[in-house]
């Protein structure tokens, strides 16, 4: 048996036997065979809409003295709390925004907080003794900004669909979910996800290094709604770091959600270590749910989700018959179409709302179906993405060959 101390000094040595999640998997599909001592550790990673997101800042706002403390606050317009320390004549001010906070239908806490590791500046509008004080940031005007989850990374989660005729407005579709049946909407990235592959949470305890939206961070612990069944974690990081291209918003028909990913290094310490790590798509179980009352009345897999589906948009320019406006250009959730209907693939998660919404056939992915009450199910909405998480996989193996990045040493 190794010891998270003896990866770590092959780590610094250069001989660490790293893997992304993605190619071990491949691999397996391939029929290749693994022992512990073949490698030393697997890179895991989730991206996807996580609502239990949200940021702690600390906010310059006015020089000393210009007023007591501040009663409200907006960043772009997105509301804030300030507190819990009123900073009392420090011009000052701490707060807390949530990720599911929203200025309006189209721009959120995730949209703001991909702007400020953008670096772009934010309009700070705070209202103190009956007056309101501006200020223009960016997060380097921020003496500390800290982005937290109060759950995030669900070992797996669950597809929805409407039982009852009619459209149902939630957070799990663009447009409201269409039924009885009619179409169902999933979350997860299958055997990639860090739960996933440790779900005894063995290794992905408190203080276990992550990457958070791409930046150092830790686990903090188990999060809300976490049990042994269906564990998610708990994480924090600095803001400053993060990747704007690995977080960010989605709009909903109930208003903008935010979109945070994690990534975390699964060391190959044993033979049971190993085990929970040859898990596979077609091996984990996706309940089927009516959003009605959220309780599974049946299961399929992420096999049905994520193989032998497209992982990104066809566009069809010839098939254009000049919409105006354009539905899905003002439909899609991540503002991935541009003005001349171009896909901007930096932004699009490939979510599949463009296709339900242009019924010329111009935008066209091929998500997949479930089996639900013996009947097939279309996909028409994914809420994570699998190829930026396999690239965040691909990111922290090559911060662990680099020597950047070690394993937690000790008990948890």
């Amino acid at each position: 048996m190794k010891t998270p101390g003896e990866i770590n000094q092959k780590i610094r040595d250069g001989t660490a036997v790293v893997i992304p999640a993605d190619e071990f998997k491949r691999r397996l599909r391939d029929g290749e065979e693994f022992t512990a001592d073949d490698l030393d550790i697997v890179t895991c990673a989730t991206f996807g809409v996580m609502s239990g997101t949200y940021a702690v800042l600390s906010i310059p706002v006015a020089p000393p003295g210009t007023f007591r403390r501040a009663e409200s606050c907006n960043l772009n317009g997105v509301p804030a709390f300030p507190g819990p320390c009123p900073n009392e004549r420090l011009g000052l001010i701490d707060c807390i925004v949530y990720g599911t906070a929203h200025r309006d239908g189209r721009y959120g806490g995730g949209h703001l907080f991909a702007d400020l590791a953008a670096g772009r500046e934010i309009l700070c509008e705070a209202v103190a003794d009956g007056q309101t004080h501006e200020a223009t940031i960016t997060l380097d005007d921020c003496p500390a900004a800290r982005l937290h989850t109060t759950r995030s990374a669900f070992r797996n989660y669950t597809a929805f669909l409407a039982e009852e005729a009619g459209v149902t407005p939630t957070i799990f579709s663009v447009t409201g979910l269409h039924g009885p049946c009619r179409e169902i909407s999933v979350s997860g990235c299958g055997e990639v996800n860090p739960v996933e592959n440790d779900p005894s949470l063995r290794f992905l305890g408190p203080g276990t290094p992550i990457l958070l939206n791409g930046a150092d961070g830790i686990i903090l612990g188990e999060g809300t709604r976490s049990t042994p069944q269906r564990p998610n974690l708990a994480c924090s990081a600095d803001m400053k770091g993060m990747d704007p291209l690995m977080m960010g918003g989605f709009t909903t028909s109930e208003g903008p959600e935010c979109l945070t990913s994690v990534a975390a290094a699964v060391p190959v310490l044993d033979d049971a270590s190993l085990q929970a790590l040859l898990i596979r798509d077609g091996d984990i179980q996706l309940p089927i749910a009516g959003i009605e009352e959220r309780k599974p009345r049946g299961s399929a897999d992420y096999a049905a989700v994520w193989q032998g589906t497209d992982r990104a948009v066809r566009h069809h320019p010839d098939r254009c018959i000049s919409c105006s406006p354009c539905h899905a250009r003002i439909l899609c959730p991540a503002a991935a179409i541009r003005e001349d209907l171009t896909i901007d693939r930096s932004l699009c998660l490939a979510c599949g709302t463009c296709q339900s919404a242009c019924e010329a056939g111009v935008y066209r992915i091929h998500l997949g179906s479930l089996t639900y009450n013996e009947r097939e199910i279309p996909i028409t909405l994914r809420q994570s993405e699998r190829t930026r998480a396999e690239r965040l996989c691909r990111r922290l193996a090559g911060r662990i060959q680099e020597g950047t990045f070690l394993l937690k040493e000790g008990g948890r």
